[in-house]
């Protein structure tokens, strides 16, 4: 049970030099956590039992990428854009430096700010990170719908990435969670049962009502960025401590593709779920803090 302070949600946002608004959601006092949530996701992408934000004194920051929910579109938008608004958030909140953490489509998000704004950085988590695909055995072990919109981004078919994610967007706008559960019908067992949690089920429907608010251009975009050539995140400008964890059976984002990256990162040290799918951080949230609020730089 968490206490009043990790109950309220705060709900704030800054404008950028070129007019566009930047959204984010700020729980809790003391040691600053910033949260990159998953794709598609928003700055309501947050745990309904925060007990684990409360036990450690946490404040989370959880931020919003262009395009979702009150967070304005940036079209043709790469990695770097966004990591330059992570700076201003900071700037804006008074912080000078934090711990990092982000999952699946966060984790580029990640290594972006990591490459640009490494001063900002006391240390760095990816959970279940978005690798860059390069060979097509990897597009075969994703779910389906994942398969096809990142084979269309690798073309960089704009179109074709927009008319794979219609349907499934059409069916969240109407009710959240029912695209999701039809993309994720051939996921592993681990992760099906998370997504049977009603506690689980209910912030996630929230996350998606509020990514989704302004339409479904910033999932195009994002689409089209994580499938691309990443040629804005230099990886060997990267020094920040960095842990990725990852399951053996995640069919959303592929292992071999991971380790791939992960081996391109030299300050990074995986640490495997075993078998377990894509939402295993979920059920290990408090593992994960701990490893990572342990490390400084």
């Amino acid at each position: 049970m968490t206490d009043d302070l990790y109950d309220a949600v705060l709900d704030e946002d800054l404008v950028r030099p070129d007019g566009r608004v930047v959204a984010w959601t700020r729980i809790g006092a003391g040691t600053p956590l910033l949260r990159l949530p998953g794709t598609p996701g928003s700055r309501w992408s947050i745990r309904a039992d925060r007990t684990a934000w409360a036990e450690r004194g946490l404040q989370v920051i959880t931020t919003e990428r262009p395009g979702y929910g009150r967070s304005t579109r940036l079209a043709g938008r790469g990695f770097r854009e966004h990591s330059d608004d992570l700076a201003a958030i900071l700037d804006h909140l008074e912080l000078d430096r934090v711990y990092l953490t982000g999952g699946s489509g966060g984790g580029p998000h990640v290594l972006a700010f990591a490459a640009h704004h490494p001063d900002r950085i006391i240390a760095a988590t990816i959970t279940v990170g978005f690798p860059p695909l390069e060979d097509d055995s990897e597009y075969d072990q994703m779910i389906p719908l994942n398969a096809a919109a990142f084979r269309a981004a690798r073309a960089g078919d704009e179109d074709a990435v927009r008319r794979i994610l219609t349907e499934p967007y059409e069916a969240m706008r109407s009710v959240p969670l029912s695209g999701l559960d039809k993309a994720m019908e051939t996921a592993p067992a681990s992760d099906l049962a998370i997504m049977s949690d009603p506690r689980w089920r209910s912030a996630q429907t929230t996350a998606i009502e509020n990514a989704f608010a302004p339409g479904m251009d910033g999932w195009v975009d994002e689409t089209l960025a994580m499938g691309g050539t990443w040629s804005d995140i230099d990886l060997t400008a990267i020094t920040t401590s960095l842990t990725w964890w990852h399951g053996a059976a995640d069919r959303n984002c592929p292992f071999p593709a991971a380790q791939r990256l992960i081996n391109k990162l030299p300050t990074a040290t995986l640490r495997e779920f075993g078998e377990a799918g894509h939402f295993e951080p979920y059920r290990r949230e408090p593992e994960i803090l701990d490893e990572l609020l342990n490390r400084t730089t």
